[in-house]
């Protein structure tokens, strides 16, 4: 019998922005029991913005807090279990507009949200029209509001076979360290999503107060790979503590 999810909602129009980065970066951060995982050996941060819909924890929707936006900085790590090598993701910094969620993720997955005021536009009915889609999120830090913006046009598609955007997107894990330094790891459970290219973006906060200044200099460069994925609808596990 399938474990009930802890959580279930719905991630849409992701904004994936991928960046190269040293992995001598990285390395400080990547938790106990993992290893960075590669795109034709190199290694990436993303940003990535979305909309996270209809949130429930246990099947309960939580008044006030159902529908509302994240945007997080990624990188990618893999762990070798013997049978597979689950590839998953890592969190540097996760913001969301309201404390009680930011409170909850920290207690059921020790991941590092924060609170922050946020908004967002987006309408991407224009591009599978024909016209341009527009993309917009926006959160207000440091005095002032900071924005991710993306257009896009046409129909999503599959990420080819082997690209950047397929590497980016196929991570199912996530992994943190909780307060006692132990590696945690929960399965994040959603079909394949396809993806627009897009056609301009733009990312403009102040990186180094927001994530930490070893990100800046990559995160200040152009991006490798930027696209816009659909999304579906996600049920995210509890999480275990591993051991060895």
């Amino acid at each position: 019998m399938t474990p009930r999810p802890l959580l279930t909602a719905e991630w849409r129009s992701l904004v994936m922005a991928s960046y190269e980065i040293d992995p001598v970066v990285l390395e400080p951060r990547v938790p106990t029991g993992t290893l960075l995982d590669r795109w034709d050996g190199r290694t990436f941060v993303s940003v990535v913005a979305f909309r996270f819909l209809q949130a429930r924890v246990r099947g309960i929707p939580i008044p006030f807090h159902r529908d509302f936006e994240e945007v997080n900085l990624r990188f990618y790590v893999r762990r070798p279990t013997g049978t597979e090598s689950r590839r998953g993701v890592v969190f540097v910094r996760e913001i969301v507009p309201r404390r009680a969620i930011a409170l909850l993720a920290r207690c059921l997955y020790h991941e590092p949200y924060v609170a922050l005021p946020m908004r967002s536009t987006v309408t991407l009915e224009e591009a599978d029209r024909g016209g341009e889609g527009r993309l917009r999120y926006e959160w207000f830090h440091g005095r002032r509001w900071c924005r991710l913006t993306a257009t896009t046009a046409g129909r999503p598609s599959r990420p080819a076979p082997g690209s950047l955007p397929e590497f980016i997107t196929e991570h199912y894990w996530g992994y943190t360290r909780d307060p006692n330094d132990a590696t945690r790891e929960y399965h994040v459970e959603h079909p394949r999503w396809s993806v627009w290219s897009a056609l301009s973006y733009q990312l403009e906060c102040d990186v180094a107060s927001l994530w930490g200044p070893e990100f800046a200099s990559a995160l200040w460069g152009p991006p490798a790979s930027v696209f816009v994925a659909d999304g579906s609808r996600v049920s995210v596990h509890v999480g275990g503590r591993l051991t060895w």
